[in-house]
C-alpha cells in the first residue's frame, strides 16, 4: 500500500527544521531532504515547496514536473508525490496547511487562485516576490525564536496567514484569476465544501446523489454549482477523483486487482474493470504494465 502522511505525521518527518506547528499550519526551513520518507506516499494535507537553490524533479499523481531555483510546488490533498529525483545541492521551505484551513479563503480571487492551481502546480516567483516570500519567513522565524509573549502563537498564526493570503495573490496573476474581491458566494461556499469532501472521500462513493446528501442540498443545484465553477458536472468531478484514484492504486499499491476493486468500494471485478476501461481505455491490468508498474 502507498504510504500516507497525515498532517498530524508531518512535524516528526524532519524534526530538527521544523518551525512552527499548530495543528492546523506547519512550516520547516533549510529543508535539504527528508530521509524519513518513502519515495512514494500520498499527503493528506495541502503543501507549498519554495525551492531556495538547485534542482527536485518529482511526479504527482504520476504527471511528471521540475523545481528549480525561485519555483513553488503546490500539492494538493491526497495527491500521490513520487520524489523521483534531487541535486545535491537542493534546499527549500516547506509550508503546508489541513484542507479545511486551505480552502477557508476570503474572498473569491484567492478561491479560484487555489483551484486553478491544482492543474499547474509550480510557478516561478519573480523577484519581488521572492523577496516578499522571504521576508515572511524571516520575520516567522524571528518571533519563533525571541517567544517572550503569551501572545505569540496567535501572532505567529496570523502572520502565516498572511503569508498565505500574499501568496495565493502572487499565484493568482500568474494563473491569470481575475481581480474580483468579493466575498465568496455561497454557491461559492458550497463548491469548496464539495472539493474537500471529494479530497477526503473515505466511503469511495461515486454518487451524486450521496454528496449532496452529505452536503445538504439536492443533487440538481449541486451538479449547477459545479458546472459554474469548474465547467464539469458533480458526476464529472467525482468520475475524475475516482479515476485519480484507481491510477494511484493501480501503479503504486501491491494490491491485487480485485482487492484493489473492493478497496475502491467497486461490486464485482467485473464492473471495476468496465469502469477502468471506460476511463482509461484499457483493462487495469494492462494499464499497469503499460505505466511501469512493478519497475
Amino acid at each position: 500500500m502507498i504510504t500516507e502522511i497525515n498532517f498530524s505525521d508531518v512535524p516528526s518527518i524532519n524534526a530538527e527544521v521544523t518551525r512552527y506547528f499548530d495543528g492546523e499550519m506547519f512550516f520547516a526551513d533549510n529543508v535539504t531532504s527528508v530521509p524519513q520518507l518513502a519515495r512514494v506516499f500520498k499527503v493528506k494535507f495541502i503543501g507549498m515547496v519554495f525551492c531556495l537553490r538547485g534542482e527536485l524533479e518529482v511526479r504527482l499523481n504520476s504527471a511528471p514536473y521540475v523545481v528549480r531555483q525561485h519555483d513553488a510546488l503546490f500539492v494538493n490533498a491526497s495527491t500521490v508525490v513520487d520524489l523521483v529525483r534531487r541535486t545535491n545541492d537542493f534546499s527549500c521551505k516547506i509550508c503546508a496547511v489541513t484542507p479545511d484551513v486551505g480552502f477557508n479563503f476570503i474572498n473569491k480571487t484567492l478561491f479560484d487562485a487555489a483551484m486553478r492551481v491544482h492543474a499547474h502546480p509550480v510557478i516561478h516567483f519573480t523577484e519581488d516576490e521572492i523577496t516578499l516570500m522571504l521576508k515572511y519567513y524571516e520575520l516567522a522565524d524571528f518571533k519563533l525564536s525571541h517567544a517572550e509573549t503569551n501572545y505569540s502563537r496567535e501572532s505567529v498564526s496570523f502572520l502565516l496567514r498572511a503569508y498565505a493570503y500574499d501568496l495565493l495573490h502572487c499565484v493568482s496573476s500568474h494563473l491569470g484569476v481575475g481581480g474580483n474581491l468579493d466575498m465568496l458566494r455561497q454557491g461559492d461556499k458550497l463548491f469548496r465544501r464539495f472539493v474537500v469532501l471529494l479530497a477526503d472521500n473515505t466511503h469511495c462513493s461515486r454518487s451524486v446523489n450521496w454528496f449532496a446528501a452529505e452536503l445538504c442540498v439536492s443533487p440538481k443545484y449541486l451538479t449547477s454549482v459545479c458546472r459554474q465553477h469548474s465547467n464539469k458536472t458533480a458526476g464529472e468531478l467525482i468520475a475524475t477523483s475516482m479515476v485519480a484514484r484507481i491510477k494511484q492504486m493501480l501503479l503504486y499499491s501491491d494490491l491485487s486487482i480485485k482487492e484493489i476493486a473492493a478497496e475502491l468500494g467497486f461490486s464485482n471485478l467485473s464492473f471495476f474493470g468496465k469502469y477502468v476501461k471506460k476511463h482509461l481505455g484499457q483493462s487495469p491490468n494492462n494499464y499497469r504494465m503499460a505505466n511501469g508498474y512493478g519497475r
